[in-house]
């Protein structure tokens, strides 16, 4: 499979979905919506929303069954976006570049940057809840909304950044670096998987394994984000690089050096394709998103 064409077609699918679904600038709220559409639309991978496609192309029966997954994938992306927006705040990450572009607190101001991600995130489940999924059984939605509310709340995402916080400059070892990885990056990753797979009617055994897959890829992205924060550049990734070192973050790389680093990664993606030989041609695009993972340059 070609990935690039892939990734290519998916984004096209997102951005057309975002562009239907999300508010517009107009009314009473227009400025803070205007704060919500300039992060969410200025540009990214989409990898999430593509992962939770992917998996449900491959347990899907037809293309039809596949778009069900379409407004959760969308819903995915504005919670990613809504993380972005916080994690560049000055009393996190302070960051003044995000995806090539100013980042949103240095547009709008802090509170109108806080505010914003907050709309995304909100926003996020009333497209859950909403008529956009009104295709899906109200079991399937139901459990949806469960499986991405913990992936982003106190036990996955935000824990995992806090946990983050926590750490920085402190001496810790792998059981808290994984926690903190796991959380803050992988449980979201692990869900967009999972919630793609649900809404396209996968059995048990199917959601397990896709599971299995999302959190060996959520690791391997992790450790790929952490080389290159080493390894890339400003240009390269649209955003600054170096920080991690710069404030003591807790890294694969800190613990285990450059290519044992590489190696794990590498390990990961290996153990997400065997999860995979249960599943059909279906699933090669997920065979294929793995590789990418660890082979991207930004």
């Amino acid at each position: 499979m070609e990935i690039k064409t892939y990734l290519l077609e998916r984004q096209d699918l997102v951005e057309q979905e975002l562009a239907a679904l999300m508010l517009s600038a107009s009314g009473p709220f227009v400025q803070h919506i205007e704060a919500m559409r300039y992060s969410l639309f200025s540009g990214g991978k989409r990898l999430r929303p593509i992962l939770c496609l992917a998996a449900a192309e491959a347990v899907a029966t037809d293309s039809e069954t596949r778009c069900k997954a379409l407004p959760v994938a969308c819903a995915l992306e504005c919670i990613h976006t809504y993380s972005l927006i916080h994690d560049d705040l000055p009393a996190m990450d302070n960051d003044a570049l995000r995806r090539g572009k100013p980042t949103n607190h240095t547009v709008y101001g802090e509170a109108a940057a806080i505010l914003a991600g907050d709309g995304l995130l909100t926003y996020a489940f009333d497209l859950l809840s909403g008529s956009s999924t009104a295709n899906l059984s109200d079991r399937a939605r139901m459990r949806i909304i469960q499986v991405i509310a913990r992936a982003a709340g106190p036990q996955g995402m935000v824990g995992g950044q806090s946990l983050d916080m926590i750490y920085e400059g402190k001496q810790a070892g792998y059981e808290v670096l994984r926690t903190i990885h796991q959380s803050k990056t992988g449980a979201l990753i692990t869900a967009a998987i999972e919630a793609g797979a649900i809404a396209a009617g996968a059995n048990e055994e199917q959601v397990s394994c896709l599971c299995s897959y999302g959190q060996q890829v959520g690791l391997a992205f992790q450790i790929v984000d952490d080389l290159l924060d080493l390894e890339s550049s400003t240009e390269e990734l649209g955003k600054a690089v170096g920080k991690d070192a710069e404030v003591l973050k807790l890294t694969y790389p800190a613990l285990f050096g450059v290519e044992g680093s590489r190696k794990m990664a590498r390990e990961a993606v290996d153990a997400a394709q065997q999860v995979l030989n249960g599943f059909d041609t279906k699933a090669d695009p997920l065979r294929a998103l793995a590789r990418y993972i660890v082979e991207r340059k930004k």
